[in-house]
């Protein structure tokens, strides 16, 4: 049985593709619905460990050994993994989810993986001492919180300037990572881990924009390596997970490839968003949520049915005043467009954006296929710009045979 904390209705279709029975805790009793196949709802704010045990532990299936507690995000991988300790399940140990949580730690374990040439870093725990920090490293460098997740908090700076200005956006006491900025193209690298062995089941480039946070625009498959690259990479996400003690369960790595090899960006204790998990899907038929949830509970795997050529996920957010209520016609025809797989609102249709989005979040994303890379880029442009206010009046028309 699948204890989900909080799930997406796709981590609860997933565990149905798995073919396990699933109980949601949730403290909102509407998520999700039942067309999505969870078979009992348990109302209860697992974030306090004592309620979660609690609620869980008075399970039969928990009792009798025959469940696990799995959470998809920060917070609720971190929160099973101390109830399945607890409750003597399987699942990721806490050890190894706060290891990889704590990203100067990491980034001090992954550099014995390349000891001729490690990534230089320095912890920060004043923000008025960053332009120092951030000067001893070189620029440009990248500041981003020790503990922090989903791109929270991180920002790129290229001169003392910079690092003054970024110095303002935290607490004066913080507890802050300082590093040399991986110049290369970025690696999403999805693993699953069991009794130590790891299996990487697929990576994609990751996308960034301009700007300072160093956000995600999109991800592209498939990602064209060279034997000893494709070899060290694998080497590396291995590397990091064995010294994160991280022995069972699904990861998210992100890698960039550098003129001196591949190097962590950072690593989780958890599968990648939702639309990465649909992305991998769609492209070759690899289920990152179904396989984790069926690795955790002792289920035969899913079967995997390759499918796309190519595939691919673009981001939208909306400017600040605006949101999907003006660019409705937009949406209808971006999901129109010939290989959109599809367009996928993040928040309520009639919201109006108060402010950008900030870390791994975003208003919409786009999801598309095509048999050529140069074919896939231009459904990709062409569905995002739909729904970008600016562009959406005068693109509504779609050309005669776009491919």
């Amino acid at each position: 049985m699948a204890v989900l904390l909080s799930p997406r209705p796709a981590v609860v279709a997933a565990a149905r593709r798995a073919g396990a029975r699933t109980v949601v805790v949730a403290p909102d009793p509407s998520v999700p619905s039942d067309r999505e196949g969870a078979e009992r709802r348990v109302r209860t704010d697992w974030r306090d460990h004592r309620h979660l045990v609690g609620a869980v532990g008075r399970m039969e299936a928990v009792r009798r050994g025959r469940a696990a507690v799995f959470g998809f995000d920060a917070a609720g991988a971190l929160a099973a993994a101390r109830a399945n300790e607890e409750l003597g399940l399987p699942g990721t140990p806490t050890a190894a989810v706060t290891a990889l949580m704590d990203k100067a730690a990491l980034r001090a374990r992954s550099n014995t993986l390349h000891p001729g040439r490690p990534v230089s870093f320095a912890r920060c725990g004043r923000a008025e001492t960053l332009p120092f920090v951030a000067t001893l490293i070189g620029y440009p460098c990248v500041i981003k919180p020790r503990s922090g997740a989903d791109g929270e908090g991180v920002r790129l700076v290229h001169d003392e300037a910079e690092a003054r200005a970024a110095a303002l956006g935290y607490p004066e006491v913080t507890d802050l990572l300082v590093e040399e900025y991986l110049e290369g193209p970025e690696l999403a690298v999805e693993a699953l881990s069991r009794g130590g062995r790891h299996r990487v089941l697929g990576w994609s480039r990751r996308r960034t924009g301009p700007g300072p946070r160093l956000a995600a625009t999109g991800h592209d498959l498939p990602v064209a390596l060279d034997p000893s690259t494709a070899e060290a990479v694998r080497a590396l996400v291995r590397g990091v997970l064995d010294l994160a003690g991280h022995h069972d369960g699904p990861s998210h790595t992100e890698v960039v490839l550098t003129a001196h090899g591949p190097r962590l960006v950072e690593a989780h204790a958890r599968p990648g968003g939702e639309e990465f998990g649909r992305l991998l899907r769609i492209a070759h038929g690899t289920d990152v949520p179904a396989l984790a949830l069926a690795a955790g509970l002792g289920l035969p795997e899913p079967v995997r049915t390759p499918r796309a050529a190519y595939a691919g996920l673009r981001y939208v957010d909306f400017p600040p005043g605006r949101g999907p209520a003006g660019v409705r016609p937009g949406i209808a025809a971006a999901r129109a467009v010939p290989g959109v797989v599809r367009v996928q609102l993040e928040i309520p249709p009639g919201a109006t954006v108060r402010r950008a989005p900030t870390g791994g979040l975003h208003h919409a994303y786009v999801l598309a296929t095509a048999p050529t890379a140069g074919a896939l880029a231009r459904v990709l442009d062409r569905a995002s710009g739909l729904l970008r206010p600016a562009d959406a009046d005068r693109r509504i028309r779609q050309p005669e045979g776009f491919a």
